[in-house]
């Protein structure tokens, strides 16, 4: 594999982040809706720090995961969570890729919303395509 790309990653966690609390009515990802699809796709009896949802908890793994483009927009519930996500992956030595996120990251958008490139298809989903075609 030659690297992975992560479009708006939904990880969750069972400590909420700012973004998670200061969005938890979202119109497009409310709180409750994140809680119910986490619900429905754990294991029976595991918590929202599975490693399935929350990647911070398996660090062990990571620098497996070689190349990495992580794309995010800053009005997304879970913007946080995917700045952890790149933090994380500094820390552990891999080199990501980011585009997108928030004013404290440079390179990242602070407009927007999660799904965004598939509402304004013609200028964020342009916009996807082309990091991904720089990162590839």
């Amino acid at each position: 594999m030659a690297g992975t790309i992560l479009n708006q990653p939904f990880f969750g966690g069972k400590q909420l982040t700012k973004s998670e609390l200061e969005q938890a009515v979202d119109d497009n990802l409310p709180l409750p809706e994140q809680d119910l699809l986490w619900q429905l796709a754990l294991p029976v009896g595991t918590d929202m720090d599975h490693r399935f949802s929350n990647p911070l908890v398996a660090k062990e793994n990571v620098k497996n995961i070689g190349r990495c483009l992580v794309i995010g927009f800053g009005g997304d519930p879970l913007i946080d969570r995917q700045q952890d996500l790149v933090k994380m992956l500094v820390d552990e030595g891999v080199a990501p890729l980011r585009r997108k996120i928030s004013a404290s990251v440079p390179d990242f958008d602070d407009g927007g919303f999660h799904g965004v490139d598939m509402v304004e298809s013609s200028k964020r989903a342009t916009a996807v395509l082309n990091y991904i075609k720089t990162f590839v």
